[in-house]
């Protein structure tokens, strides 16, 4: 059984997508043991609290930089010997440092189908807004690995959602999460923690 922790800033709900992942069978070969956010009051701290999962604080102003508050971080992970962490809706940038002491076991989800839509600066609703604008018929969510570029890590799954008339960056956002995020997410922590993704390059190949 692999320890998963999950790392958040808001309200937590691809962390929900995963517990309830867990508590339907879907995830059995990991469970997540800690979740850490980088704000206090964040609501994810209450679903991990109403999941029997540790939540703790870690203030990204507490540090005195990038640098040192991914050796803090790194250092509470290492201590819960944790195997896969998930980036769920997490708004800190973090040291090249901490990418490479966890190389191939950071996941994101990104709410876009990449090469499009990803990078500096598209996070959130900006994503959508840039979508709508220019008025792609579909996009989807992806999840990947995490290494130094952004959003730039080997890609483990996609899925397409379809783009409707009259949408606006909140509904498209809603249907994303619900027909895509929250279904990927969960898969790929499977996945990973059963021990069937393996990393080629840029390129995952499933088992």
């Amino acid at each position: 059984m692999k320890n998963v922790a999950v790392l958040v800033s808001g309200g937590g709900t691809n962390l929900q997508a995963i517990f309830d992942a867990e508590n339907s069978g879907i995830i059995k070969s990991g469970r997540v043991t800690v979740v850490i956010s980088s704000k206090p009051g964040a609501y994810a701290l209450e679903r991990a609290k109403n999941q029997g999962v540790e939540g703790i604080v870690l203030e990204r102003k507490a540090y005195a930089d990038r640098k040192a508050y991914s050796e803090a971080l790194a250092a509470e992970l290492e201590a819960r010997n944790i195997d896969l962490v998930v980036l769920a809706g997490f708004m800190i940038i973090l040291d090249e440092s901490f990418i490479k002491a966890f190389a191939n076991r950071i996941i994101n989800v990104h709410p876009a189908l990449i090469p499009s839509f990803c990078g500096d600066g598209y996070y959130g609703l900006h994503v959508h807004e840039a979508a709508l604008a220019k008025g792609v018929k579909i996009s989807g969510a992806t999840v990947h690995f995490v290494n130094e570029v952004c959003d730039g890590g080997p890609i483990i799954l996609q899925k397409a959602v379809d783009v409707v008339d009259g949408d606006t960056p909140e509904t498209l956002q809603r249907r994303i999460m619900e027909q895509a995020e929250w279904k990927l997410l969960p898969e790929a922590v499977e996945l990973f923690c059963a021990g069937r993704l393996a990393v080629d390059g840029n390129i995952v190949h499933i088992k």
